[in-house]
């Protein structure tokens, strides 16, 4: 039971907290381009939209920073023994991250927040690029240290001190794990961001509101997406092989395919047996599969049974089969979701093509704004995914999750800070969406009196308008 509370309290807080990483770094960077944009051009449609959407983006940070903290507390209070194995690994990428890419963001962050009318323009533009770049770098950090426990590399288990000990600290940064978990992650950050610009615009276009700001703010929205959407494709099919290559039996649960099959189709839709081993009725798709995992139609694809068979004999007895029905819909839900996400953004770029005749109809602003939810979902179910699919290890083949929780810790003490934590954070859910939804509603800044608001419809800059 102590185990089962650890995994639900460690998921709760880390789902919570990716809500916000996300947007954070794909809004600096947006918010980055826009105040670009108004530096280069002077236009103060730009500067209204880099204030407005630098207040939401400062917002999300400030939650995201919160509920990160509350999350490192957990290695020592739920999971020690997996803290005492890993330290010496994770020692180096989470003090990087905590001392050059967290300093850097933090830093550069508070000089553009007070440095309105008191830094030069070009010296504060190049703040908020130094922030978002620290947003990236201390992604990149946490990612290789997860990383490093999908596909542990650069160290050894040292078998006396029973902990891994690191030997190659560019191995683990260079992880190819790392690499395209990151490619992934950012390019769904975008689309993230996205999705966000996209509906809140949509919500005041469709009632006429600020459409000198709003207009080019939806335009770099869609594009953003659109862009993303297909990044997300290419680094997701790359993690894919990537998943298959190294964690077979995850690739093989994400399709719930028992035995290996080649070529092996996948299935948009399945209907099971109760106990998940059967299948009763499918909609599949002929070789996607076997192209998912190899990049090949024909290839074929290791079933669950002959991966549990494989571990078996590597690592001795025991269940290394992950909750089937979490890995299969979840891996679905993933991609659909971002794919739902990407198709209103494109249908919206063909809506507002500069050719367009005809208005772009209020459904549309419905729509978009109603798509706000689906990157959110997409990188939740993602994430549930990767770290579902990897059990029972929490160091894929080398430590396992039974293993990592602490052993003096009891099941009320556990049981006592899940509920006070998921209450905490459900209050803060709803602090986060009260100010994001007045400061949203309110609008941006009115313009100065010294520029034009007026739309112009000329061409935006590319900074703007990629």
């Amino acid at each position: 039971m102590n185990l089962d509370l650890a995994r639900w309290q460690f998921a709760i807080t880390t789902v919570y907290h990716f809500l916000f990483v996300p947007l954070t770094i794909g809004l600096s960077m947006l918010v980055a381009g826009m105040q670009t944009a108004w530096v280069r051009t002077g236009d103060d449609r730009y500067l209204r939209m880099t204030k407005f959407w630098g207040k939401l983006f400062l917002i999300n940070f400030a939650m995201g920073v919160v509920t990160g903290i509350v999350q490192e507390f957990q290695f020592g209070m739920n999971w020690s023994a997996y803290s005492r194995f890993v330290g010496d690994v994770f020692g180096a990428p989470l003090a990087i991250e905590g001392l050059l890419a967290f300093f850097l963001e933090s830093t550069f962050l508070g000089l553009w927040i007070f440095g309105w009318d008191r830094l030069p323009k070009r010296v504060h533009l190049a703040c908020i690029w130094m922030a978002s770049i620290g947003t990236v770098l201390s992604a990149y950090f946490i990612l290789a240290a997860n990383s490093w426990m999908q596909h542990p590399v650069g160290s050894v288990v040292n078998s006396a001190s029973g902990r891994a000990e690191l030997r190659d600290f560019s191995a683990v940064l260079t992880n190819s794990t790392a690499v395209g978990a990151f490619t992934h992650t950012i390019t769904a950050s975008f689309v993230t961001a996205g999705v966000f610009v996209m509906a809140i615009s949509a919500w005041h276009l469709g009632r006429g509101q600020h459409t000198e700001v709003f207009r080019p703010s939806m335009r770099l929205a869609l594009a953003t997406v659109v862009i993303a959407t297909i990044g997300v494709l290419v680094t997701g099919d790359l993690q894919a092989r990537l998943m298959t290559a190294q964690q077979p039996m995850k690739m093989a649960a994400a399709e719930a395919i028992y035995n290996t099959s080649g070529p092996a189709s996948f299935s948009l839709f399945t209907i099971g047996s109760l106990d998940g081993r059967a299948e009763v009725y499918s909609i599949r798709v002929p070789g996607l599969l076997s192209f998912l995992a190899h990049g090949d139609f024909s290839q074929p694809v290791e079933g669950i049974n002959n991966v549990q068979a494989a571990e078996v004999a590597a690592f001795g007895p025991g269940d290394y089969t992950p909750a089937i029905p979490v890995t299969y819909w979840t891996f679905r839900f993933m991609i659909g979701f971002g794919l739902l996400a990407g198709l209103v953004a494109l249908v919206g770029l063909w809506l507002t093509r500069r050719r367009a005749r005809r208005p772009v109809p209020r459904w549309f602003f419905a729509a978009a704004f109603a798509a706000l939810v689906l990157p959110f979902l997409a990188n939740s179910v993602g994430w549930i995914f990767t770290e579902v699919g990897r059990q029972p290890w929490v160091v894929y083949g080398t430590l396992r999750t039974a293993d990592g929780v602490s052993p003096t810790v009891t099941s009320g003490t556990v049981l006592t800070s899940l509920i006070v934590f998921t209450l905490l954070y459900g209050a803060l859910a709803m602090i986060e969406v009260m100010l994001m939804a007045r400061y949203a509603a309110a609008g941006p800044p009115p313009p100065t009196p010294t520029e034009p608001a007026e739309d112009t419809g000329e061409p935006l800059p590319l900074a703007v308008a990629y």
